[in-house]
């Protein structure tokens, strides 16, 4: 937004106003990365890998797991299992060296069926574990877990894989590296595109290896179910690079959109922000063309220009809305809606999220006077009116946000906000057009890394499901979604 009587030395754009603060662009993750030590007699401290360049590692910090608090000490023995429990602490007699627990799994320690069949040592060994089992519960069964958790786990193969087997490589997958993202956000974006097993599959193969490689920022074509070491080999590769291409994700604003494709096209960003300033010359009739920037992977020929890049994502936008069957005259609405359904839930909830909003805008059964009460709108309005304040990382609100009068803010304003908050995808489109059927109109999404969603009907509900949430924080401190 313009304002005439603005300082000629503030920003112009909110990328302008951020611009003095941004660290230098750079390759993601230096070869040489350090891991520093606290130099103590003791344990050295572990911290985090940090690369030097503008596209970092994910702050993390590596902990080592020791025993369980300690228990109180009884006077006296109150049952049978303490009983046990204490004679096992008295002091053995002279003998032969007791055995470890990592004992019992070698080959000599092991029994066939026909030992079992016959007692002897198969049934002694057997004893062993289900005494050292019952004596771990009873006596200091997290020191025990600690300990030889891993050995058990391994032996009984309960810890399973974290990387695919090779030669199971398939298909093809596109992702992409933005500037700034670190090595915990690459190996997310690897899993989501369905090319390593686990989201830490890749990170903790990296942390493995004893040099990290140099990965820049790019738009790269995979295969699915590849193994860790395969996805480096390809992300040093020049040829697996895509040249003029961008790929962008949902829920991205017109910013972060011009942003990443200016980087994946090599094209002066200012180029592509002159385009897209007049949404008239698109067809588009509003105010800026948010959440008509299409997500989806884009390949250009050297010298195409910025408004056909931006008339590209106009058209595929058209090609969704008429696809989910969206009437003429009503795709700025829908759109509306459908970036709300994609900033707000995960995929599997799109469907009733949709369903919460209408029946919030439907003065017939709304509990909330037509107040939508979503936070993505109350953090988006704000953002955009406060162009040095940085985007939301978290899904909690300040009060501040949640009373700031901008157009967009739906604690404030009932109805829908003044435009699209983000980019939506064909299935937050396609679930604004076809809302679930249901009586909720609450929802709160209850565990950040699985993404579960719980949805509610009154207040009441709704209430229980955020302690959920509270609980839940409070378990995990310092995620990001919890304000971390």
């Amino acid at each position: 937004m313009t304002d005439p009587s603005r300082d000629e030395s503030a920003p112009l754009t909110r990328r302008q106003a951020r611009e003095s603060s941004r660290p230098a662009s750079g390759p993601v993750l230096p070869a040489d990365a350090a891991r520093d030590v606290d130099g103590s007699d003791g344990d050295a401290a572990h911290t985090p890998i940090r690369a030097e360049s503008a596209v970092p590692w994910d702050d993390a910090v590596f902990r080592d797991v020791g025993a369980g608090a300690p228990t109180a000490a009884r006077t006296e023995p109150a049952t049978l299992a303490e009983t046990a429990a204490l004679t096992a602490q008295e002091p053995a007699p002279s003998g032969p060296e007791a055995a470890s627990l990592e004992d019992l799994f070698v080959p000599e320690n092991t029994v066939d069926a026909k030992q079992r069949r016959g007692g002897g040592r198969g049934c002694l060994v057997t004893s062993i574990i289900l005494l050292v089992i019952l004596g771990g519960i009873v006596g200091g069964g997290f020191y025990l877990w600690n300990t030889y958790g891993p050995v058990i786990q391994e032996k009984l193969g309960w810890d399973g894989p974290n990387d695919y087997p090779a030669g199971e490589a398939t298909g093809e997958a596109i992702i992409t590296i933005e500037e700034g993202d670190g090595g915990e956000v690459i190996s997310q974006t690897l899993y989501e595109a369905g090319v390593t097993l686990n989201s830490d599959s890749f990170y903790e193969h990296l942390i493995g290896r004893e040099s990290i490689p140099t990965f820049y920022p790019g738009v790269y074509r995979l295969q699915k179910q590849m193994t860790s070491e395969a996805v480096v080999t390809a992300l040093e590769d020049p040829a697996t690079r895509l040249e003029n291409s961008v790929a962008l994700r949902e829920g991205l604003t017109v910013e972060a959109t011009l942003e990443a494709a200016a980087a994946g096209l090599d094209m002066p960003i200012e180029e592509l922000e002159k385009a897209a300033e007049d949404p008239s010359a698109f067809g588009v009739d509003a105010d800026s063309l948010e959440g008509w920037l299409f997500p989806a992977n884009y390949t250009f020929d050297p010298e195409t220009g910025a408004e056909d890049v931006i008339r590209a994502m106009v058209d595929r936008t058209r090609e969704s809305l008429a696809e989910a069957g969206v009437p003429e005259g009503e795709e700025q609405r829908i759109l509306t809606i459908a970036s709300i359904i994609q900033r707000e839930g995960g995929s599997a909830d799109f469907g009733k999220v949709a369903r919460v909003i209408l029946n919030r805008l439907d003065p017939e059964i709304s509990d909330t006077d037509g107040l939508l009460q979503m936070d993505s709108t109350a953090q988006f309005g704000y953002w955009m009116t406060h162009p040095d304040v940085p985007e939301q990382t978290t899904a909690f609100s300040t009060q501040e946000q949640l009373d700031d009068p901008n157009p967009w803010n739906t604690y404030v304003h009932a109805g829908l906000p003044a435009g699209p908050i983000a980019n939506a995808g064909d299935e937050a489109i396609a679930a604004a057009m076809n809302p679930e059927t249901g009586d909720w109109q609450y929802f709160v999404t209850v565990d950040f890394e699985t993404g579960e969603t719980l949805f509610a009907a009154t207040y009441g509900e709704q209430q229980q499901n955020e302690a959920k949430l509270h609980a839940w924080c409070d378990a995990h401190p310092g995620h990001a979604g919890c304000g971390g």
